[in-house]
């Protein structure tokens, strides 16, 4: 990425605003462009960085790196790593993420309480945190494509009398 354009906009600038001041001013205006490129291409710098962070933070567990080569930053991204989950050689690529229904749409939302055993919870966080969503919206797409799929069927289901009960895992 080339600063260099966003700099001379700014030294272009700074020498309108200096001409309408008179002489006295375009003289210290030029006088001031150089040390005040160095402090734009600094401040541009830290903007830059502070944007590349703030998109790691969103695309984690992915990330974007801003480096310097030559006083030019250039951003290198690396994309999240596949899930371990799925087996990438032996099944096609899964279906995009389920789309999560949201208050006013066709569907109703119900609330469910869930147990989970505390070792669960902690993979499901940090699955959540990976896939850069809240963790009810990673288990309603967890459910979603369990339940569109054939290999996310439960192992074994049982009829009670209180209703339908079923055990098992979800992949």
């Amino acid at each position: 990425m080339d600063l260099r354009r966003y700099i001379d906009a700014l030294r272009h600038e700074l020498a309108l605003a200096a001409a309408t001041g008179g002489d006295d001013a375009r003289e210290l205006a030029e006088r001031l462009t150089a040390p005040l490129e160095s402090a734009a291409r600094l401040a541009l710098l830290d903007a830059l960085s502070e944007a590349a962070a703030e998109i790691t933070r969103d695309l984690a567990p992915g990330s974007v790196d801003l480096r310097l080569r030559n006083r030019e930053p250039s951003f290198v991204v690396t994309p999240p790593p596949a899930d371990p989950w799925t087996d990438q050689s032996a099944a096609p690529p899964p279906p995009g993420p389920a789309p999560v229904p949201t208050p006013g749409e066709d569907e109703a939302t119900v609330r469910i309480s869930l147990r989970l055993p505390e070792h669960l919870k902690n993979r499901v966080e940090q699955a959540a945190t990976r896939a850069g969503v809240s963790i009810n919206t990673w288990l309603i797409r967890a459910a979603t494509a369990a339940a569109d799929s054939d290999t996310g069927r439960p192992a074994t289901g049982s009829a009670t009398s209180g209703g339908q009960r079923y055990t098992g895992w979800v992949r």
